[in-house]
């Protein structure tokens, strides 16, 4: 199959990516709006009939005072990962990026590469010879994964350390995932553990409520988001940031952004942003206060987003970042140990990969990055 790229519209774009079961939020046209300190560019794939099989957003930064450019493409291409003929579908991309004046490209395959069940999980956690989930054996194993990753490194591309460079935007490796296909919601809340199912029913019974917001509560989401930075000790967004996420997306598609707030006694104890693209459904941001926690609040919202998922079809309910530590003593651990209560699993993408165009640009972008 031979295969042509070019410079398509925002439309092809968004059309393109409304024919598949979802893709993720960072490969729609509006991210760019979102992500407007990057110059961008919407490509598209194009097959012998001259249709479109496929569809990448690049976001360019500029290095300083040099006139080339980083090219990201966040948890894309969207493309067919496990075609045989991949460096058909990548060569033809890496031509135009450099034409565009780039020194070199990372990108995020979104490809899955193992999954560990919560069984598996606790089982890691309570195993005091396991510090990291990479070494518990992987309920399922993706084996294409594998080949996608040995023709990325054929082909020159350089896979990125974890959390390595990306300009603070790096995109996590490992996930959490509550998976929705083929269940129902009783099915759902069975899986969740004995603790979550109580502190559900804990918010029930003191009368917390959860509402979605619009626009105009976002400076609430902020106030319970700034101190949630200082608690945990994170630099956060801007409000404007928020409010233009709100714009962007939601002029695309008006579902494409939600905010959800946990009140009690008409006090807002918790909040969350939620984004939608096709059967694909994240929980992106969250918030809460510092008081009032035995309320619940957090959990009584996490169950409404999952149940307003389940309602809009959505296929997986996913509650994005997680590190792969297993380590009690490690301040990260809270995390996992927080996500995998709703009984879903962990899910390990390839990682991000870069390609230096420019080795010695490269270079020094990895040694500007190591000081930061």
């Amino acid at each position: 199959m031979s295969l042509s790229l070019r410079t398509i519209s925002r439309e092809q774009h968004l059309g393109y990516l409304q024919s598949l079961p979802s893709a993720s939020h960072c490969q729609v046209p509006a991210w760019a709006d979102v992500k407007n300190e990057w110059r961008s560019e919407n490509l598209g794939w194009f097959n012998e009939s001259d249709e479109l099989v496929g569809a990448a957003l690049v976001l360019y930064r500029q290095l300083p005072k040099v006139k080339r450019y980083l090219a990201y493409l966040p948890e894309g291409p969207v493309i067919n990962w496990y075609a045989p003929n991949l460096e058909e579908w990548l060569q033809p991309m890496l031509a135009h990026l450099k034409h565009q004046g780039a020194f070199t490209v990372k990108m995020g395959p979104p490809v899955v590469i193992r999954r560990w069940n919560s069984t598996a999980i606790k089982a890691g956690i309570q195993d005091p010879n396991v510090k990291r989930l990479r070494d518990v054996e992987a309920s399922v194993i993706e084996p294409r994964a594998f080949e996608v990753s040995d023709k990325l490194r054929r082909m020159g591309w350089q896979q990125a350390e974890d959390g390595g460079a990306g300009f603070g935007d790096v995109q996590p490796r490992y996930v959490f995932q509550v998976p929705l296909a083929n269940r129902s919601l009783d099915d759902v809340l069975k899986g969740f553990n004995q603790l979550w199912r109580r502190n559900i029913k804990k918010a029930e019974k003191a009368g917390v409520e959860v509402v979605q917001g619009g626009y105009d509560d976002l400076p609430t989401w902020q106030h319970l988001y700034e101190i949630t930075a200082e608690r945990d000790k994170f630099r956060p967004r801007p409000l404007s940031y928020f409010q233009r996420q709100w714009t962007a997306l939601n002029s695309e598609d008006p579902n494409r952004m939600r905010l959800y707030i946990a009140t009690h006694e008409g006090e807002p104890l918790a909040a969350a942003t939620m984004l939608t693209v096709g059967q694909h459904v994240w929980y992106s941001y969250g918030a809460s206060a510092n008081h009032k926690r035995e309320v619940r609040p957090s959990n009584a919202m996490q169950w409404r987003m999952l149940r307003d998922s389940y309602a809009l079809g959505a296929s997986v309910y996913d509650l994005r970042g997680i590190s792969d530590t297993l380590d009690e003593n490690d301040h990260l651990f809270g995390l996992i140990q927080f996500k995998v209560g709703t009984g879903g699993e962990a899910v390990e993408y390839v990682g991000e990969w870069d390609f230096p165009l420019n080795k010695v640009l490269h270079k020094a972008l990895d040694i500007y990055m190591s000081r930061r």
